[in-house]
């Protein structure tokens, strides 16, 4: 129970420091950075797959590249949902956005790898 608390608040954290970045994401404060890190989480749980699903032939024919493009659909149905969390420059935000997540996630998960697998 605590991983999940931990990897929430460190989401919405990530979320903080990609408004910051000069890509087009904006949100309000913290609260809404963790609304909008609990929408995503959903959203990649229940919505993704079938995204993925429905992008496979897409997703082969693009040897994998449109992936990007689900995870930044997904980014995008986040920002729509959670009042606060807005992208100023459309589909192209949400494409940024969802690449620096990912490329946050990773380094979270590259640096804390051992210390979360015995936490």
């Amino acid at each position: 129970m605590s991983y999940i608390l931990i990897t929430w608040i460190l989401s919405a954290f990530m979320f903080l420091a990609i408004a910051r970045l000069p890509i087009g994401v904006q949100i309000d404060g913290f609260g809404t950075a963790l609304l909008s890190a609990l929408v995503f989480g959903l959203l990649n749980a229940f919505v993704k797959p079938v995204l993925q699903f429905f992008a496979l032939p897409f997703t082969i024919v693009t040897f994998g590249l449109f992936l990007f493009v689900v995870n930044a659909i997904v980014f995008a149905l986040a920002a729509a949902i959670v009042p606060g969390f807005r992208l100023r420059n459309g589909f192209v935000s949400a494409l940024w956005g969802s690449l620096a997540l990912s490329v946050m996630n990773w380094a979270i998960q590259f640096l804390f790898r051992h210390r979360v697998r015995n936490f």
